[in-house]
């Protein structure tokens, strides 16, 4: 069980005071972050317009300056087909990355996920499946491509509680009745953030917080920072 901090992604710049765009600002966050107990980092990298990028010369940058000042700490990446908005360029840009991140996620309901998983395993980066339906499960278990998966990120965008928790153990059972045993990170988003690092406490399964997922604490307060946000979910995993 573990809690990484996903810092940033797609939100735009002026969503939170202390979401992290610029380099800088990453570094700062991620260090906050870790020392408040989160065990991996989830990024978007950002190019200097404050855009999400998969630009090698971005992504070689932040990389590189995050490995400077947190050595030994996993790093992963997001590949959202939306960053680039072409299957081709998305794929010469992570062939063209030098400072390779630990890992990165690949969104399964994607048409070029499979693509994007083959280079990635190529490149020798780790892979986080990321599942948001039980179709996207079905369609690891049919390619075949869950034993090239790090873990399996079970993230869930579903505004109702009920609904969200059913769809995300629908997913494990494909994943059970595949035989699939890979490790498990469960998260929600906004309302459902803290109900499903709760769930993932419960069943003894990873979970992700930041202010990628959302910017309120469990009492419904906001958030000052990612790092409050890491402290709240090690809290909550220690509970449990």
């Amino acid at each position: 069980m573990i809690v990484q901090c996903c810092l940033n992604g797609a939100r735009p710049v002026d969503w939170h005071p202390r979401l992290p765009v610029t380099v800088e600002a990453i570094v700062a966050e991620a260090v906050a972050a870790v020392a408040a107990g989160a065990a991996e980092l989830h990024l978007h990298v950002r190019g200097p317009d404050g855009a999400e990028t998969l630009a090698p010369a971005a992504v070689d940058t932040t990389v590189a300056a995050l490995r400077a000042v947190l050595p030994g700490t996993l790093l992963g990446v997001s590949t959202g087909a939306w960053i680039e908005r072409d299957d081709d360029r998305r794929l010469a840009c992570i062939a063209g990355w030098q400072a390779l991140p630990d890992h990165a996620s690949v969104n399964l309901a994607e048409p070029g996920a499979p693509a994007v998983l083959e280079l990635l395993h190529r490149r020798g980066i780790a892979i986080e499946a990321g599942l948001a339906s039980v179709a996207d499960a079905e369609r690891l278990v049919r390619l075949g491509l869950a034993p090239r998966a790090l873990r399996i990120l079970i993230e869930i965008d579903l505004p109702q509680l009920e609904e969200a928790l059913a769809a995300a153990e629908a997913i494990r059972a494909v994943l059970a009745r595949a035989g699939i045993a890979k490790p498990i990170l469960l998260h929600g988003f906004d309302g459902t953030v803290w109900p499903f690092v709760a769930h993932a406490a419960t069943h003894r399964l990873s979970t992700r917080v930041g202010l990628e997922d959302g910017a309120t604490l469990p009492d419904g307060s906001s958030a000052a920072s990612n790092a409050a946000l890491v402290a709240a979910a090690c809290a909550v995993l220690r509970g449990a």
